[in-house]
């Protein structure tokens, strides 16, 4: 069993450069709800995460989060302890690194954010978060018109006392007829061409009209012209006796299925994807758990105890864990 290491944070305070602030878009993002600063708030960590811990809650919103920036900015971790100490923490439930797509009015881009818990949360939490964050701030909102002065073909409203009176109204127009005959259906105009098809099937305008609805039923079912002409046509006998007759048979008999609904709409393109804490695969975020994606997390034994966390982050898991269960 891990033994907790209850000593205090080493001081962050100690930096030696001034954090950098992120390009617009990045950086830091604190999570709301968040209860004040208090000496015990990463207790459970090992001194190296506890002390990037501790720093990373300093720093404002909007600092650069980038492993390079935080092993610079602090005197005692190199890039590789940072690297390693950022992904213990996502493990622990302390961070999310996402992808969120954004609107800049040229286009659609793609920042990184780190969200930041001081208080460990769990998976669903940050399901739920991560969620509530791409519908309301990371979809790309279309862009607005810019307001400006009118184009000088606008005439100007006039504000002078002297406006003119407003012009009788224009006399109203007749309205326009819309019972104007209409051309004949494509049901009409495939039957009318089964004679050229082949003499053998030729109809008269009485015999058209009178097939029409059966094959209108047919274009209603997706089938196209040619479509119904190869499949009136195909097979003839060596004579037809009554081709009107011959072909509203073929027409019930041979009447294509009900096509099924076409395919629902395929899901909308995602705004926002946590990145693992380990491989950086980016994904949504209820594929993943403890912050690694799936083959990540399947690649751990004993996903209660991760092999490659030092202990102080295992006991610290662990003990989150615990305190979910017993909620």
């Amino acid at each position: 069993m891990a033994t907790q290491n209850l000593s205090p944070a080493p001081p962050s305070q100690a930096r030696s450069a001034p954090y950098p602030k992120a390009s617009p878009g990045y950086g830091k993002r604190a999570v709301p709800g968040q209860r004040p600063p208090a000496a015990d708030d990463f207790t459970f960590l090992p001194a190296r995460e506890r002390y990037i811990a501790g720093y990373v809650d300093t720093l404002p919103d909007g600092a650069a989060m980038s492993i390079k920036s935080l092993a610079k900015c602090q005197p005692l971790y190199g890039q590789m302890a940072v690297g390693s100490a950022l992904r213990a923490l996502a493990v622990a439930g302390h961070l999310r690194q996402v992808r969120c797509a954004v609107s800049d009015g040229d286009g659609i881009r793609w920042v990184t954010r780190t969200f930041w818990s001081r208080t460990a949360r769990d998976n669903e939490w940050w399901t739920t978060l991560l969620t509530a964050e791409e519908t309301t701030h990371c979809a790309p909102q279309p862009p607005v018109a810019p307001v400006g002065p009118p184009p000088p073909w606008v005439p100007a409203e006039p504000t002078d006392t002297d406006a003119p009176e407003t012009p009788a109204p224009a006399p109203a127009l007749p309205q326009q007829r819309t019972d104007e005959p209409q051309g004949p259906s494509p049901a009409y105009l495939a039957l009318a061409e089964l004679g050229r098809t082949d003499p053998r099937l030729v109809l008269s305008a009485a015999d058209c009209t009178a097939l029409e609805q059966l094959a209108a039923q047919w274009f209603a079912r997706g089938a196209d012209a040619q479509h119904l002409t190869r499949v009136l046509a195909a097979g003839l006998p060596e004579a037809v006796g009554s081709p009107v007759g011959f072909v509203r048979r073929r027409l019930v008999d041979k009447l294509p299925p009900h096509l099924p609904a076409p395919a629902a709409q395929a899901a909308p393109a995602r705004h926002l994807m946590i990145e693992c804490a380990d491989c950086r695969t980016p994904g949504p975020p209820q594929v993943f758990r403890d912050g690694l994606c799936g083959p990540c997390y399947r690649s751990i034994p004993n996903p209660a105890e991760p092999p490659t966390l030092t202990p102080g982050v295992q006991a610290h898991v662990q003990h989150l864990r615990t305190q979910l269960r017993n909620r």
